[in-house]
């Protein structure tokens, strides 16, 4: 008989608990307990009446002591169920965070306000130093490197001050032997726990070992201030061997115009005075390469002092013709320029902007063969000074352009290349129009030409360019100069250097 009503308080609760959705393992908690509550109560419904009989009539206490035992019943119940779910939720929603927190990558650490540790969790909890692991209860800060304690207590005063979050970078002592491992290195990232009242009660702080990225910055570092070094040590060099060079060089040039103007004495023959004469020739290309050498030294380390003048561009290029010009004419080619008539003065170094013509000219004199044609160009483009060196020579292939511009770098760059040169004279140009705030574009077409577009700030003040304006347009040739705005249509004519040709206005 027991069992059968033991059977059914457990059939009525399980039917009644699984509508609560609970699951079975706390059902069968909350079952037993009213089982305990079902006995308790039957045996008060034969006590509690009896009790109040000696009171009352039996009439009206067996009613009455019924009802009373079973609302107690009821009541107990309904505290059962009130009472035991939200403790058990709070129950569950501690072991799911404990769960998450030993999820969490790296270290997790529970801080008090005074930064005591009052647990420890974390995925990676075995991959730190011991004390590490076993630090609740513990000051951090008394874990930390010396020099990293101060960065911590900022970071504390950080987060007491009203910010949510801080992060700073600590070093932990391994406890190793090996003393190439001495520290770990670590990056916590604090989060603020705070009352209503917005007071500071918690911080939690996930510390991430990044001991193998110190390693690379650190690596990285190294090999920085080896380049540097190897670099400044390389323009050292040149510097030094630069001005070794000139001064024999300048010997040599000197002596060999003595001996070429036969002052002391006539040659004896021919053959003597074209000797002298490859001397000369060779002594003032070696001059030249020292020269370029030495910019270039002066350029990667940051020397080259920049004398800002305002002068007329059109003197620069006509200087650059008279310069090139026989070398044009011996290689059977047309040297002309065409400057936009307004164009007046430009403020810039006059000696850089020489030295930038001249070399993208004799570049284009070299790679022009017989009946080509060179024309230097000048406009104002805005505020801008626009100069274009074309040419209608070999060309260069795309895929080459973007190594031009390098130190000793040359498109055919093996022993058997038909011209000759360093490959610096286009890695100066670029380095002087930088210097002046400009930028500097080739575009080239293979068998048809290349042009090299120039632009800088007219009136000095070297505000860094992004690109060039007009680098994608197709190139034309003969090489023309576009129409601008502001009489840019309208150029001055001169004469070639052999006097034969005449530069037609664009």
């Amino acid at each position: 008989m027991a069992e059968k009503a033991i059977a059914l308080v457990d059939h009525v609760a399980g039917m009644w608990l699984s509508r609560m959705e609970d699951d079975a393992s706390e059902s069968l908690v909350v079952i037993a307990v009213l089982r305990r509550l079902v006995a308790f109560s039957l045996v008060a419904l034969f006590i509690v009446p009896a009790i109040i009989c000696f009171v009352l009539p039996a009439s009206v206490a067996l009613p009455l002591g019924a009802a009373l035992v079973v609302a107690l019943f009821l009541a107990s119940c309904a505290v059962l169920l009130t009472v035991y779910k939200p403790a058990r939720e709070a129950q569950d929603a501690v072991i799911d965070r404990e769960q998450l927190a030993s999820q969490v990558p790296g270290l997790l650490l529970f801080f008090n306000e005074q930064g005591i540790v009052h647990a420890v969790s974390g995925r990676d909890l075995r991959q730190f130093p011991l004390q590490l692991q076993n630090c609740a209860g513990h000051i951090l800060a008394e874990m930390v490197h010396v020099s990293d304690r101060i960065a911590l207590m900022q970071a504390f005063d950080t987060l007491r001050q009203g910010e949510d979050h801080a992060s700073v970078d600590l070093r932990f002592e391994t406890g190793s032997v090996n003393r190439q491992i001495q520290f770990v290195y670590a990056r916590m990232d604090m989060t603020a726990e705070r009352d209503q009242f917005g007071r500071l009660v918690r911080v939690v702080g996930q510390l991430i070992d990044v001991s193998e990225m110190e390693a690379l910055r650190r690596e990285a570092a190294r090999r920085t201030i080896e380049a540097e070094t190897a670099t400044e040590a390389k323009s050292r060099f040149l510097a030094a061997v630069s001005h070794e060079l000139r001064t024999p060089l300048n010997a040599i040039l000197g002596f060999s115009d003595i001996l070429a103007g036969e002052y002391f004495g006539k040659l004896e023959n021919d053959r003597q005075r074209e000797y002298v004469k490859l001397i000369r020739q060779s002594g003032g290309h070696l001059l030249s390469v020292v020269n370029t050498m030495l910019d270039m030294s002066k350029l990667e380390a940051g020397r080259y002092e920049l004398m800002m003048e305002p002068f007329r561009i059109g003197d620069v290029i006509a200087s650059c013709e008279g310069m090139l010009g026989l070398q044009a004419k011996q290689k059977g080619l047309t040297l002309t320029s065409r400057i936009q008539r307004d164009l007046t003065e430009v403020v810039a170094d006059q000696r850089a902007i020489q030295q930038v013509l001249i070399n993208l000219a004799s570049n284009a004199i070299k790679f022009t063969e017989s009946g080509g044609v060179v024309v230097i160009d000048a406009a104002l483009q805005g505020e801008m000074l626009k100069l274009t060196v074309s040419d209608t020579g070999i060309g260069i292939a795309a895929d080459k352009i973007e190594l031009l511009g390098r130190p000793f770098m040359q498109v055919q760059n093996d022993y058997t290349r038909r011209y000759e040169g360093t490959g610096l004279g286009l890695s100066l140009v670029k380095g002087l129009v930088e210097l002046h705030g400009g930028s500097l574009v080739i575009t080239s077409k293979p068998g048809e030409g290349t042009v090299v577009t120039i632009l800088m700030p007219a009136d000095g003040s070297g505000q860094p360019l992004s690109s060039c304006e007009d680098a994608d347009a197709p190139v034309e040739f003969p090489p023309r100069l576009k129409d601008t705005a502001g009489g840019a249509d309208m150029m001055k004519r001169k004469d070639t250097a052999d006097g034969r040709a005449k530069a037609k206005i664009a």
